[in-house]
């Protein structure tokens, strides 16, 4: 009786035992892809930048054309030594900052209203479709007559340019919300009110976060263009400076900033948004 009762208790012990293995081996091959993923970046980062020295160190490309990048990185470290570089540096991330925050303030609102309401979204659609194809840069010589050159021109620039992704991404995750989840509180007798705030919005989050990531992107590249184009302060001004002189080791250096300084925020975004959305199921897939 004793052996029979000792037999019956080995098989849960025995049977867990591989279970622990086998998540144990998940836990491990999860932390391995994600070091892969993190190795094949960096290589590729680290290819991309041998490739660049090669190609100006063997006169593939004349050094007058494509500095080395070991010179460029050399003289962007130069300029980081002094207060001119973080002064036009602030300039930029300045103007980008307040057309991303402008965006924000009124696109998230207005693509909230078009996507509750079907009456709205159809009396808009025309001027939507009318003025979101039209190229931010095209508005340049306008703003020239209007504004002038100055920040103010380079912030409408950066917030017309970050204003239609946004407001397009949050009408669609507006419109994305569960049916069945809307009619089902509306059965329940929940108010309107209530429903927008624990069902809708909750549902549209991931699609306004997504799009603030995109508009961040085209919110720097259009400051950096009236920055350019413009005679407005800032790392654009100092390239344009650059090439109208023809000093090109720097004119890359301020390239590679600029660069630098829009990966910087797509990674920080990035991380945030899987801070803050760690409760959605797209970054727990993600993260899977």
């Amino acid at each position: 009786m004793l052996e029979e009762l000792n037999e019956s208790r080995t098989p849960p012990a025995a049977g867990g035992v591989p279970r622990r293995r086998e998540l144990r081996s998940r836990i491990s091959g999860s932390r391995i892809a994600k070091l892969a993923d993190v190795l094949v970046v960096l290589l590729s980062i680290v290819a991309a930048l041998v490739l660049w020295e090669l190609l100006s160190r063997t006169g593939a490309i004349s050094p007058q054309d494509l500095p080395a990048m070991s010179t460029t990185v050399g003289e962007l470290w130069s300029m980081a030594q002094g207060s001119h570089f973080w002064i036009a540096f602030g300039h930029t991330v300045q103007g980008w900052a307040v057309g991303l925050l402008l965006a924000t303030v009124l696109a998230v609102p207005l693509g909230i209203a078009l996507g509750l309401s079907d009456f709205a979204a159809h009396a808009f659609r025309v001027p939507i479709e009318f003025l979101r194809p039209i190229p931010s840069a095209a508005l340049i010589p306008l703003l020239f007559l209007t504004l002038g050159t100055n920040f103010k021109s380079e912030v409408f620039l950066a917030t017309f340019g970050a204003f239609w992704p946004l407001l397009i991404q949050t009408m669609y995750g507006v419109r994305d919300v569960d049916p069945v989840a809307v009619d089902t509180a509306r059965s329940f007798g929940v108010p309107a009110s209530e429903r927008l705030y624990r069902i809708t919005l909750p549902s549209a989050v991931p699609y306004v976060a997504t799009g603030i990531r995109i508009a961040s992107a085209v919110s720097l590249i259009l400051a950096f263009t009236a920055e350019l184009f413009m005679g407005t302060p800032g790392l654009g001004q100092e390239l344009n400076y650059a090439q109208s002189y023809g000093l090109t080791t720097q004119l890359y250096a301020l390239a590679l900033a600029t660069g630098v300084l829009g990966i910087s925020t797509y990674l920080a975004f990035a991380a945030v948004e899987r801070r803050v959305l760690h409760w959605h199921p797209s970054q727990r897939v993600a993260g899977a």
